[in-house]
C-alpha cells in the first residue's frame, strides 16, 4: 500500500464518522403534510419564513456538503491508482 492510499483510507474512515454523526444528530421529518391540508394549517410560520438559518437546516446542509466530499474522496482513491499505472 502507498502512503497515498492510506491517507485516502483515512480521509474516508474520519468523514463517513463524521457522516453518521451529522445524520443521526438531524431530527426527522414530520409528515403532517395530510392534516395541514385537511384542516387548513398554514405553513407561513416564523420558522418557515427563516427556514435557512433553524439548525435543522445547518445539519442539512453539512450532510450535504460531507456527502459529496465523501463522494469524491471515493472517487479519487479508486482513480488515482488506475493513473499512476
Amino acid at each position: 500500500m502507498s502512503v497515498l492510499e492510506i491517507v485516502g483510507g483515512i480521509v474516508i474512515l474520519l468523514l463517513s464518522i463524521l457522516l453518521i454523526i451529522i445524520t443521526l444528530s438531524q431530527e426527522q421529518k414530520s409528515q403532517d403534510s395530510m392534516t395541514a391540508a385537511l384542516t387548513g394549517a398554514s405553513t407561513d410560520s416564523f420558522y418557515g419564513q427563516n427556514e435557512g438559518r433553524t439548525k435543522e437546516a445547518i445539519l442539512a446542509k453539512i450532510t450535504r456538503t460531507l456527502g459529496i466530499l465523501f463522494f469524491l474522496a471515493v472517487l479519487a482513491i479508486n482513480i488515482i491508482p488506475i493513473l499512476k499505472k
